[in-house]
């Protein structure tokens, strides 16, 4: 290869976070991006807790001590990588295309505009993806592509100085929502997000609720979004919403409700720290793009 078309390789720094548990797809999915063409690749396994077993050659390894949290994490994990560009992915995912990595960045590029993309993601086993990996309000067809407001966290692609400008994932939330503030703070830097239909990653199609106090985080966390990114006259419009919606999906399952009322109180009672309002003005860019930041 010559000096010139080195330099203008892409590097990507990848950041794996695992607690160890699923060693077949950890590997799967590590060896996914090592086959990755186009590109060089910097990769980092992420062990919160402890270590994460046995990696591919090429991978290197970030035992934490303690489990400290996904957004933390992964956190944790960029700050070893090196590489204009930062890929994050869940360690039950992999990516089937060894070009996914070179067509999301030439999306970007070839965009201009676009500083965060996520996949459309497909269980590899044939079982019915969740609607709820489409991060839009009409969900529509798996493979349109569109602007989007919010991500599925799992396989995301982004410039690593949009990265950083955001300041990393929201790591308070130990789990949930992170991905929401993660595109709000995208589309605060005057860029858009985007849910790319074309690119694919595999995930088994599973319940998060499967996440021990799932529901209390996600009522604290909704109320520690608004408090830490929307001008404060909103704050109470997007979390009433929220309850609303809420109560109207969960009217039959009072335990649930009764969880996540629990976790609604802690948002309310207690402060998240690092506020930083995305401001009036991406308020409005967003809502001309079909998404105000109120639901």
């Amino acid at each position: 290869m010559s000096g010139e078309a080195a330099r203008s390789t892409p590097r990507v720094g990848v950041v794996s976070l695992t607690q160890g548990r699923r060693p077949d797809d950890l590997r799967r999915g590590l060896e996914s991006v090592l086959a990755q063409v186009g590109v060089e690749v910097d990769v980092v396994c992420v062990g919160n807790g402890g270590g994460p077993g046995p990696v591919p050659e090429g991978v290197s390894v970030l035992a934490l001590p303690e489990n400290v949290g996904i957004p933390a994490g992964r956190n944790r994990g960029a700050e070893r990588v090196s590489g204009e560009w930062v890929f994050f992915l869940d360690d039950d995912a992999s990516i089937p295309s060894p070009t996914f990595l070179a067509d999301a960045i030439d999306l970007m590029r070839r965009e201009g505009d676009v500083g965060l993309v996520q996949p459309r993601v497909v269980d590899a086993s044939g079982a019915t993806s969740p609607r709820r990996w489409i991060p839009r309000l009409r969900k529509g067809d798996p493979a349109e592509s569109s602007d989007v407001f919010s991500v599925w966290e799992g396989a995301t692609v982004m410039p690593r100085r949009v990265f950083d400008a955001c300041g990393g994932w929201g790591e308070p939330y130990f789990y949930a929502h992170e991905g929401i503030e993660l595109a709000w703070r995208v589309w605060a830097q005057g860029l858009r997000v985007r849910y790319e239909g074309g690119l694919v990653a595999h995930h088994p199609a599973i319940d998060p609720a499967r996440h021990a106090e799932y529901h209390r985080l996600n009522a604290r966390n909704r109320v520690w979004l608004a408090k830490r990114n929307l001008p404060w006259p909103l704050v109470p419009v997007y979390v009433g919403s929220w309850t609303a919606v809420q109560v109207l999906r969960w009217a039959s399952t009072p335990a649930r409700l009764r969880a996540w009322f629990g976790g609604w109180a802690e948002g309310w009672r207690t402060s998240p720290g690092g506020r930083r309002s995305v401001g009036w003005a991406t308020v409005l860019r967003m809502s001309r793009s079909g998404r105000p930041p109120v639901i």
